[in-house]
């Protein structure tokens, strides 16, 4: 059975956060409120997809 954890971010009501799970070498994440759709990575490549979001580099250009 996969103990999946949820975001502490995600407070204690409701259907609306990202959940991860260590599945064998992989990290595996899904939406609560779709928890059917499981996207696994790497560690390092879920890292990498990480720390691009946090610099912003993935972000689309603003429109004027």
């Amino acid at each position: 059975m996969t103990h999946w954890q949820k975001s502490s971010f995600s407070g204690e009501g409701g259907n609306n956060c990202i959940e991860l799970a260590t599945v064998g070498p992989r990290v595996a994440l899904r939406e609560s409120t779709a928890p059917e759709v499981i996207v696994t990575a790497s560690p390092a490549r879920l890292r990498a997809f990480l720390d691009a979001v946090k610099a912003g580099t993935l972000d689309l250009p603003r429109q004027p």
